[in-house]
């Protein structure tokens, strides 16, 4: 029969397996930052991703479209852009 690892020697096995465990759930956090975008997208809304609303990401040619209307829609009369209204945001008292 072997006699029991001292104190010491016990611990390294241990150790050795947590600091690679840390290591790598380190490296999931250092994901690229073009895969960590194009995933983001895929998230749904009520999960925390993007709104429906949300303009296109830039450097895409929608994002150019986007702008481009953006600034058309800017130079035009308010009366002519056909946008509705947005009511005002409403400040509500505390209910006792």
């Amino acid at each position: 029969m072997l006699p029991p690892m001292p104190t010491f020697t016990r611990h390294i096995p241990v150790l050795t397996a947590l600091a690679l465990a840390a290591c790598a759930l380190g490296g999931c956090g250092t994901v690229n930052q073009k895969v960590s975008a194009g995933m983001a997208d895929y998230i749904p809304a009520w999960a925390g991703g993007l709104p429906a609303d949300a303009p296109p990401r830039a450097g895409t040619p929608e994002y150019d479209k986007f702008m481009q209307e953006r600034e058309r829609k800017r130079l035009m009369p308010a009366a002519d852009r056909g946008d509705d209204a947005k009511p005002a945001a409403t400040t509500q008292g505390a209910a006792h």
